[in-house]
């Protein structure tokens, strides 16, 4: 389904701009999709799980202290790399 923010009734605009993080543009177009999950089994999900601790642990080790600058930068550009028209609230 495609709706323009415009069209959005009150409630449908708060959710999708809950979803996304920020505010809906008038202009902007919407789409929702849902999708099934693929097949797990509980075993592949603890392997899985294992894989990313030690990974996680791994990259724990070489972590360097870092201001609170550097961390909202990192934060910042990974939000823009994945939200193209994500702005902060400074």
């Amino acid at each position: 389904m495609v709706r323009q923010a415009k069209n959005l009734s009150p409630a449908q605009r708060a959710a999708a701009e809950l979803l996304l993080g920020r505010p809906l543009q008038e202009k902007e177009s919407i789409r929702v999709q849902a999708f099934d999950p693929a097949p797990v089994s509980e075993q592949r999900r603890r392997e899985v799980s294992a894989e990313l601790q030690r990974l996680f642990a791994e990259v724990d080790l070489n972590l360097r202290p870092a201001t609170a600058d550097e961390v909202e930068d990192v934060f910042t550009e990974a939000m823009r790399s994945s939200r193209p028209g994500y702005r902060t609230h400074r």
